[in-house]
């Protein structure tokens, strides 16, 4: 299945009843397998959940852990690119070089890396600590 149909698939799935505002997502695994998310709105803001989030969630459920390509798909005049939070989640699944394509109902938009999204991204890295 392509990215975009999954995406597109999901995105049909939404649940946007407050903003009306859907989106799907789709993600690539390296060894080809696809996951795909729709955001998930909640009465008590801000307890729903991003597209990009959902098709994370459900990657790592199977077992999956990096992300070789990335598709977020959402009807707006412009591109729509994951939010802070979600370029943070995919930074955890893949690396600076990841393609993600931005895309609208009549397909893709914009394609651009996850490190131009995210440059200077928080990393494991940062984490490590030298001896003092």
């Amino acid at each position: 299945m392509s990215l975009f149909d999954a995406a597109s698939r999901a995105r049909e799935n939404a649940h946007a009843p407050y903003s009306g505002f859907r989106v799907g997502a789709a993600i690539r695994c390296r060894d080809g397998r696809v996951f795909a998310g729709c955001n998930v709105e909640n009465v008590a803001y801000p307890q729903g959940t991003c597209a990009e989030a959902g098709a994370i969630a459900a990657m790592v459920a199977a077992g999956e852990r990096d992300i070789a390509e990335v598709l977020v798909l959402a009807d707006a005049p412009d591109p729509v690119p994951p939010c802070g939070g979600c370029r943070q989640k995919l930074a955890e699944f893949a690396g600076p070089e990841t393609p993600v394509i931005l895309a609208g109902p009549e397909g893709e938009r914009a394609r651009m890396t996850l490190g131009a999204l995210l440059p200077g991204a928080f990393t494991r890295q940062h984490l490590e600590r030298g001896e003092t």
